[in-house]
């Protein structure tokens, strides 16, 4: 009996976590037979003919694999902060063959086909948040200061770029001595993030930690000069003997104090208020 109650309570929990899913699901871009799917996250409470914040999740794993349920949780927390949030597939090596280029093509033709349909969304247009998780990270950053690596399909008239940028241990140096630079090669000039900080680069908040094996703190520290340099935010905050993929709600501390930070980071620049205060779990 006690055996049976303990399975019983644990279909509970399961049943309970999966309550927390998107509420919709959709392609957003078709090349042949490959179909690329978006899932959307509402707030609970969305007032009819007012534009929300949008906060766009690329999943991380090397450009090789990887899940858009990664970031499910924050997901899950931010729409109801009141935040549109978006869970993107983009296309990887293991699963269609490709390289790092067709991601970043993916990712820019992501946030193009959220400006292009922001009222079917209810989004704000000049309020899109680009975010995502080690080479999700350099997905996010691309689409903010990469202008090559373009689909042929997208309308180059709709801007890529978000106004905002919230990065989990990115992978933004893609130079010498750089993550993918074996698979990058020179064309790293054109690639990398670090290498193309411009004027306008979006307000940043960049979330690392201190044992990443991955990414430098060096490397971070010096984003960051290199933005304020051109007169861009970018707001570096390091995580004491954390190595990398620390953010994730696997390790559910750090996990708690990330969305804490990017919560802060949104109030501050006007995407967010105070209330309603969600607890985080």
């Amino acid at each position: 009996m006690c055996r049976k109650n303990s399975l019983i309570s644990i279909f509970l929990i399961f049943i309970a976590i999966q309550i927390s899913v998107a509420q919709e699901s959709f392609i957003y871009k078709e090349l042949d037979t490959t179909k690329l799917i978006m899932e959307v996250y509402y707030p609970e409470q969305m007032v009819n003919k007012e534009n929300y914040p949008a906060l766009v999740f690329f999943f991380g794993g090397g450009w090789n694999s990887g899940s858009r349920a990664q970031f499910e949780h924050q997901a899950d927390y931010f729409s109801k902060r009141g935040i549109v949030c978006f869970l993107v597939d983009y296309r990887t090596r293991n699963q269609h063959q490709t390289s790092p280029y067709e991601s970043v093509k993916d990712a820019k033709s992501a946030i193009r086909f959220l400006r292009e349909n922001s009222g079917k969304f209810h989004i704000d247009q000049d309020k899109i948040i680009g975010s995502g998780g080690s080479a999700g990270g350099h997905l996010a950053a691309a689409t903010a200061l990469i202008d090559g690596y373009n689909e042929s399909t997208d309308d180059l008239s709709i801007s890529p770029i978000p106004n905002a940028l919230v990065l989990f241990n990115p992978v933004i140096d893609n130079g010498p001595g750089g993550y993918g630079y074996e698979r990058i090669g020179d064309q790293f000039k054109e690639f990398s993030p670090l290498h193309n900080i411009k004027d306008g680069a979006p307000p940043t908040l960049f979330l690392l930690g201190t044992k990443d094996a991955l990414i430098p703190v060096v490397t971070g520290e010096y984003y960051k000069m290199v933005m304020e340099k051109v007169g861009s935010r970018c707001d570096l905050i390091l995580y004491d003997d954390q190595p990398h993929g620390f953010f994730n709600y696997a390790n559910f501390e750090n996990y708690k104090q990330t969305v804490e930070a990017t919560d802060e980071f949104l109030q501050s620049l006007g995407y967010l208020q105070k209330d309603p205060q969600i607890i985080i779990k």
